[in-house]
């Protein structure tokens, strides 16, 4: 890990935050391509009535775009929260060269929380992985989220009772 990587996470992180004030999971991710960012994008399935709308997928779109190519080989994807299945598979197509996540995601996570998909036999792309950059921030942020909401189900439960 390299100072930039830490930079880049904090944006990523900043990514995440917006995703939360929108109601959304908190997950942020950034795309960069030789030191510039070309790609970015927070959880919004939600507001964006589409399944597929995860941070990375997002960001993923985003810099495909901008390099005009779905090939990223020379990118590094950093997302604050392991990668779930279908993530990971976008992650595979799109021959990213490293990704760089915070928090392990112990229920959805298939980088190395369970399937450990990126390592498959069966995969035909290879990248590096590097875990836990600024995994108690990333990890915070969903926490205080989760609380949040679970304290917001609370009170209108109770106002009801009360009512």
């Amino acid at each position: 890990m390299t100072e930039s990587d830490e930079f880049f996470m904090q944006q990523a992180l900043q990514l995440a935050q917006q995703a939360a004030d929108a109601g959304e999971v908190p997950v942020g991710a950034v795309v960069v391509c030789d030191g510039q960012v070309v790609g970015e994008g927070w959880n919004q399935p939600i507001t964006g009535c589409d399944p597929t709308a995860h941070a990375e997928i997002v960001a993923l779109r985003q810099a495909a775009t901008a390099l005009g190519n779905y090939r990223l080989v020379d990118c590094d994807l950093f997302v604050t929260l392991e990668p779930c299945t279908m993530c990971a598979g976008a992650i595979i197509h799109s021959r990213v060269k490293r990704l760089i996540y915070g928090a392990r995601e112990p229920k959805a996570g298939v980088v190395d929380s369970n399937l450990q998909l990126l390592q498959a036999q069966h995969s035909n792309h290879r990248l590096q992985v590097v875990s836990g950059l600024l995994a108690d921030q990333s990890a915070a942020l969903l926490t205080d989220f989760f609380q949040s909401r679970r304290a917001a189900k609370r009170e209108l439960k109770n106002s009801l009772k009360e009512g």
